[in-house]
């Protein structure tokens, strides 16, 4: 009977079967490089935020001197054009990160963890915490 869970130690696998940590200098490298892809997800979440906002009309965009009668229909069309692209790269990443933190690895999920709230910490501002509901998942 094979049980699930938590282990501490310097040897994972981490996604694939070549991403394979034996030493503790690949394990710290391969730690650092779960912290970073989960602070560059909540980047890319609150920039698909900010496009969200922006395509509602809740935050107005700056007008630009030459604007013309079509132009906001065209950057509420991009927002929501950018705003789809972002979701579909970041549900890739967050499910990514949801399958880095199955290896069951305990460093690897506190690594994650981390990584989400310091990103989150970096990159959201009190306005948009006040008009957005959050969403605890990073997969989401």
């Amino acid at each position: 009977m094979m049980h699930m869970t938590f282990y501490w130690g310097r040897e994972v696998t981490i996604l694939v079967n070549s991403w394979h940590t034996k030493t503790w200098l690949g394990y710290s490298l391969s730690l650092l490089a779960c912290l970073l892809a989960s602070i560059f997800y909540q980047y890319l979440e609150n920039l698909r935020m900010r496009l969200k906002l922006i395509s509602s009309g809740s935050v107005k965009a700056k007008p630009s001197p030459s604007a013309t009668i079509d132009e906001p229909l065209l950057q509420t069309m991009g927002a929501r054009a950018g705003g789809a692209v972002l979701f579909g790269i970041n549900s890739g990443i967050g499910y990514l990160l949801m399958l880095v933190v199955m290896s069951f690895n305990g460093g690897v999920f506190l690594a994650v963890v981390l990584g989400l709230a310091i990103g989150y910490s970096l990159f959201r501002s009190e306005e948009e915490n006040s008009m957005l509901l959050d969403n605890p998942c990073a997969c989401a």
